[in-house]
């Protein structure tokens, strides 16, 4: 039986949440479900209307579970990791729209 490692540090789990997010599509909905977690938070506070704020999770999880279970095929860490595991998303978020990560960073190597 295999031990399933425990993560101390953001540090530490980050290497890990990427290595379960290389799918482009599974990276594109979580970019696009954190981006309307933004949008919905500012629309949030400039209007103070709490239906805005009580979307957000449905946004957020919805977007990434979609591509998780269908796209990436895994389960998401939030099950385990839930705050690593949120501020991870807009890590990542960040590191695809700098472009310090890729959409698609699994690609075929073999030119043939």
């Amino acid at each position: 039986m295999e031990v399933e490692k425990k993560y101390k540090s953001l540090k530490e789990f980050y290497p890990f949440y990427l290595s379960e997010h290389q799918d482009y599509t599974c990276r594109m909905l979580h970019f696009v479900g954190t981006g309307l977690v933004v949008i919905f938070f500012v629309i949030f506070l400039i209007t103070l209307n709490w239906v805005y704020f009580a979307i957000i999770p449905l946004l957020g999880y919805g977007f990434a579970w979609v591509g998780h279970f269908f796209f990436e095929q895994n389960k998401p860490a939030t099950f385990q990791y839930p705050g690593y595991s949120l501020a991870s998303d807009f890590i990542l978020f960040w590191h695809l729209l700098t472009g310090k990560e890729k959409f698609n960073p699994v690609k075929d190597t073999h030119k043939g």
